[in-house]
């Protein structure tokens, strides 16, 4: 007999992306094609100090280190001062399968399970809530408003600059969120993913474990960064966490145990890319130029860029002519829905604010992860756009 207590019920939502499957049948039916503005994934080469790492190390016969090879170690370290981030050592670093498997298993590999609260920005990256339900915990969206945070929160997550809106958070607003979580007792994770990824000459975004941020002191805190959109290294699975020594080992010893582990050759390669950064310059100018150019033809064509949307891989757009009633409207008829419909019908593929928010608007995110020749016959459809 079939025990019916398995598969357990993970409650998981449905894939988002999956349901862009007939506005990509009315995009594609465009003259020319599809050009697909909805996924992050870089199309840019991979630098060649990072292939050539890759290959010097492919006859790697046995098995990595979970915690990173001693070349992986030092070149954490030496990224995170070339930062600005003085309070870690080499022990404080874990090297791991890209970052969204991080951050999708963070919860109950910390031992976060059910009766606890994960908190996660009320727009924001899926997988954040996808954390809470894999660890069976509650998942609570929250406001930039700390005051209204539940205070019994076991982990909150944070997002800076933030996927999907761009918004870059404040110095004074990650110390805040630094004192009010050692006050309360909760481990902050902060996803930093897009923290080179900052134009019109500005510096990279500031850091949850820098000094002037965290008091010299990691504790209860855990930095998650990635090269995927930096490095154009998605295809690799190359990122980390940093912070806490306590929380580092507690993760090291639940990957050794479950066998997650980072190849010898993308540890290399990841290693090579932290040390030599020249490269990360020559990609966000790419970007900028991407980003200049679309963001001048979404304005011509009457659409918004959010204020806040100041850095990172997306552009965040709205129509302030169609603001949606976002109490009334129903999944799949909201404005963003609305937004995307009219994108598809001049042959391009966005994504809705209801992919990242559980109380949508009117927002579309778009991202900047196609050829310069993509990016010029977007702003060429653009001038169609009705």
């Amino acid at each position: 007999m079939k025990n019916s207590e398995i598969p357990r019920p993970l409650r998981l939502p449905v894939f988002p992306w999956d349901l862009l499957a007939s506005y990509r049948e009315t995009a594609a039916a465009v003259s020319g094609g599809v050009i697909d503005l909805s996924i992050g994934t870089p199309i840019d080469d991979c630098p060649q100090i990072a292939q050539a790492a890759l290959q010097s190390a492919a006859n790697s016969p046995g098995y990595p280190m979970v915690v990173g090879s001693s070349q992986l170690r030092h070149a954490m370290l030496t990224w995170a001062v070339g930062r600005g981030i003085t309070c870690l050592n080499e022990d404080s670093f874990l090297p791991t399968v890209g970052s969204k498997e991080l951050v999708a298993n963070l919860g109950w590999q910390l031992g976060i399970g059910a009766g606890d609260k994960i908190l996660f920005p009320e727009i924001a990256y899926p997988t954040y809530d996808i954390c809470a339900r894999l660890a069976g915990a509650q998942g609570v969206p929250v406001s930039n408003d700390i005051s209204t945070w539940p205070r019994d929160a076991k982990l909150v997550w944070i997002n800076t600059p933030a996927n999907p809106t761009g918004r870059v958070a404040a110095k004074g607003w990650l110390q805040n969120v630094v004192s009010w979580a050692r006050e309360v007792g909760a481990v902050v994770a902060s996803d930093e993913c897009y923290g080179e990824l900052t134009y019109e000459g500005a510096e990279p975004a500031p850091s949850l474990l820098q000094e002037d941020v965290c008091g010299q002191s990691a504790e209860n805190l855990l930095l998650v960064y990635s090269v995927s959109k930096e490095s154009n290294l998605a295809g690799y699975r190359a990122a980390f966490v940093a912070g806490d020594s306590q929380l580092i080992s507690a993760l090291v010893a639940v990957r050794k145990h479950s066998g997650q582990m980072m190849p010898a050759p993308v540890q290399a390669a990841l290693a090579a890319v932290l040390l030599d950064r020249s490269h990360v310059g020559k990609q966000v100018a790419r970007y900028a130029r991407r980003r200049k150019i679309l963001s001048a033809a979404l304005t011509k064509a009457g659409l918004t860029i959010a204020k806040e949307c100041q850095a990172g891989l997306y552009l965040w757009v709205f129509d302030r002519k169609d603001r949606a009633d976002v109490e009334k409207i129903e999944f799949d008829s909201g404005a963003d829905w609305r937004l995307l419909k009219r994108f598809a019908q001049v042959g391009m593929i966005v994504a809705p604010e209801s992919f990242y928010n559980s109380c949508p608007g009117s927002h579309v995110r778009i991202a900047l992860c196609v050829s310069d020749q993509e990016i010029e016959k977007a702003a060429n459809r653009l001038e169609k756009f009705a």
